[in-house]
């Protein structure tokens, strides 16, 4: 291996993200302002009518599209066009200050008071019409950027691009925007869109008690106060969510770092052990820990769920043999049982499950090894247990540093193990979430069993900043990140 000092001098300073967003967003509007200023007439109009600079240049496919949009765009923000009584266009983003009226609006032409509108539905149009608007501007960004290098390559005496030579380049040099665009568009609308709604419910009061008779959803903005009712239990659930929070809390953590740990260094040694020099039936072993992995991992957690209940197969020897008289509550499922006992039962059947995945990932890594390490380490005298710690663990630790972290992340998440074993119990008279409930497993209680999705969403951010925040601490102080292809 290098020494720590040859590593410190080869080591290359990154630059700091925040410094180079920022140089970049600067950047950006230099080089818009130098666009406005040094462009043809035909890209100072483009600012205001897209596709002037393309028409301008004799690009006319490329202007009628760049054009078209503009007009769409347009039509979309003036008509307004609705979906069950709920617009889009400028209309949606006035309903964005939601609060909807519990009887409706008053309607002249028939005497009657009209439906009263949904908030639900105001608030996503609202998102779906700030999305395209954003898409609009990046439309509107490329449609002045295309009219600029056209004024470039007029200036060096060449031939605008045209439509066709367009095409081409997006079939061979630029196929990588041909192929991630939609790739993009449905993260934007499948991931992006669901997870800002869900940002914007923490700061709502919608929950159940907002239903009115009809089932439309009516609620309003009330800010942080869902965050401080989690320390203050100012809320229709508040005393239940202030006395809970950290105790859940504390145990995501433990939970965590003790089924991250167990698993990761269970299966390193697994895997030194399997593949250890002279073991006979090798695969008949691994054949044996890789069929945890095959099986679906909800029909594994039901099974060990149906063996250790309390009137399970497990129980049921203990009390035949007569080592007990009554069941051990072993996964919580009554109110009496044990939340300790419980909690050590979830993190043992973890390591059953997680394990394998481990020894199968560390048995490629240790095959890996230079040999000559061992050889050198041999010749010098060390023992094999030296070895393991000096040379073994730093390897593998230095290849599985991303595993770890997002292994750990994934724990943190882990809403199978914990909801399928003991559905979060013991339970607490009067609480719903129950001694071994993770946030996740809270998170799903309170939103869909109780209707309180401002306060779920709150828990969901709290846990999503707690996740982030670890990951990208963790993952840019390791040496797999700061020494990558060092390791020798």
């Amino acid at each position: 291996m290098k020494s720590e000092m040859t590593r410190k001098e080869e080591k290359v300073k990154k630059p700091n993200p925040f410094v180079t967003f920022f140089s970049s967003f600067k950047s950006f509007f230099v080089n818009f302002h130098k666009r406005f200023v040094d462009g043809s007439i035909g890209t100072k109009l483009s600012h205001f009518i897209m596709g002037s600079g393309s028409f301008y240049h004799g690009q006319y496919v490329k202007g009628a599209m760049y054009l078209f949009l503009q007009v769409l765009f347009i039509l979309f923000m003036v008509l307004c066009p609705e979906i069950n009584g709920t617009p889009y266009g400028f209309k949606a983003l006035i309903n964005l200050r939601l609060g909807g009226s519990e009887g409706g609006d008053f309607d002249p032409m028939t005497g009657e008071m009209t439906q009263p509108s949904n908030d639900q539905l105001m608030l996503l149009f609202g998102l779906v019409t700030i999305a395209i608007i954003i898409l609009y501007l990046l439309v509107w960004i490329s449609n002045i950027g295309s009219s600029y290098k056209a004024d470039l390559e007029a200036k060096k005496g060449k031939k605008p691009t045209t439509f066709k030579d367009d095409l081409k380049a997006l079939l061979d040099s630029k196929f990588h925007v041909l192929m991630l665009t939609p790739t993009c568009l449905a993260a934007l609308v499948f991931t992006l869109l669901p997870t800002i709604f869900m940002i914007c419910m923490a700061f709502t009061t919608y929950n159940q008690f907002d239903m009115n008779a009809e089932g439309t959803v009516l609620f309003h903005w009330n800010g942080f106060s869902n965050f401080v009712y989690m320390f203050t239990g100012e809320s229709q659930l508040g005393s239940e969510i202030k006395a809970r929070f950290l105790p859940v809390l504390g145990w995501t953590f433990i939970w965590a770092i003790l089924a991250t740990l167990t698993c990761y260094f269970g299966g390193i040694l697994l895997a030194i052990l399997i593949n250890k020099k002279g073991l006979m039936g090798k695969k008949v072993f691994r054949t044996i820990f890789i069929l945890t992995i095959a099986i679906p991992q909800f029909i594994s957690l039901l099974s060990m769920r149906n063996l250790l209940g309390e009137y399970g197969p497990v129980n049921s020897l203990l009390q035949s043999l007569g080592w007990i008289d009554q069941p051990i509550g072993f996964l919580g499922l009554s109110a009496s049982d044990n939340e300790y006992v419980a909690k050590v039962v979830v993190i043992i059947v973890n390591m059953w499950l997680g394990i394998p995945y481990t020894m199968l990932m560390t048995s490629g890594i240790l095959m890996n090894i230079p040999a000559d390490l061992y050889e050198a380490a041999t010749v010098d005298g060390a023992s094999k247990t030296k070895m393991f710690f000096k040379i073994t663990l730093p390897y593998v630790v230095f290849i599985t540093t991303p595993y770890l972290i997002s292994s750990f992340v994934g724990n943190i998440n882990s809403f199978n193990t914990i909801f399928l074993l003991t559905g979060g119990g013991p339970t607490y008279v009067g609480y719903q979430a129950g001694g071994t409930d993770l946030l996740v497993t809270w998170l799903y209680k309170l939103t869909i069993d109780n209707g309180e999705y401002n306060t779920g969403a709150v828990i969901g951010i709290i846990t999503f900043m707690i996740t982030s925040t670890i990951t990208l601490i963790t993952y840019r102080r390791s040496k797999a990140y700061n020494e990558e292809d060092t390791f020798q």
